[in-house]
């Protein structure tokens, strides 16, 4: 069951202007990055639904964050049917995030009242997630399918679009700042926040100081 209501989650995307985007098979990984986050500042994250057994994974993010960071709201990504959807929202995932668009699975997080953020490339795309309820669609892959002008371009005749980016997002203040400026709710990033040799090292002082510089780069560029 979702910990957080549906205001609460968008709420806290549309603030930090955040998402950090991982995962990893090893549960005590996944446990200090989400750790190392929160202490960052990220209130949303997300785990990427990407290896086998990885809802075990999840479920055990779900009990470690409702303990060591109460304000963290965990969501799952890479959904891309129902039947998955189903799955982590009873693990108690707070936010439902795919690669495309998928309107059965906004029928499943509707009737919980779980955002749902589909993957879109296309105007079309947007406009027809939205009739289907999602409140935050995700462009994606941010990077080939226009960039930050293409961002800007949607929002000029559809200015009540809110949209999270991800792909070619980088915690640099020339990269983050053109796409707040171009009008993002929210970006998600994954491999540049949380770089191999880091985590190999288990360096989560380095991702937490990540985290902060990021969300000091966005909040200063709004």
């Amino acid at each position: 069951m979702a910990k957080f209501s549906k205001v609460q989650v968008i709420s806290a995307m549309a603030s930090t202007g955040m998402v950090p985007v991982f995962y990893n098979q090893d549960v005590e990984i996944a446990k200090s990055v989400v750790k190392a986050c929160y202490e960052g500042g990220v209130r949303a994250f997300e785990f990427t639904n990407r290896g086998d057994f990885a809802q075990e994974v999840f479920a055990e993010l779900v009990k470690f964050a409702a303990k060591e960071c109460p304000e963290m709201i965990l969501g799952v990504g890479s959904v891309v049917d129902p039947a998955t959807a189903a799955l982590y929202i009873q693990l108690g995932a707070n936010f439902v995030v795919g690669p495309l668009f998928n309107p059965e699975v906004a029928k499943i997080c509707n009737r919980r009242l779980i955002p749902y953020t589909p993957g879109c490339g296309s105007v079309s795309e947007i406009g027809f997630a939205q009739e289907a309820g999602c409140d935050i669609c995700k462009v994606f892959p941010a990077g080939n399918v226009g960039g930050p002008s293409f961002v800007k371009n949607v929002k000029a005749p559809m200015p009540w679009s809110m949209i999270m980016v991800t792909g070619a997002v980088e915690p640099t203040e020339e990269n983050l700042s053109a796409w707040v400026k171009a009008g993002v709710t929210c970006v998600g990033m994954g491999s540049n926040l949380f770089p191999k040799d880091v985590i190999a090292a288990k360096d989560w002082k380095a991702i937490t100081e990540k985290c902060r510089f990021a969300l000091d780069i966005i909040a200063r560029a709004r």
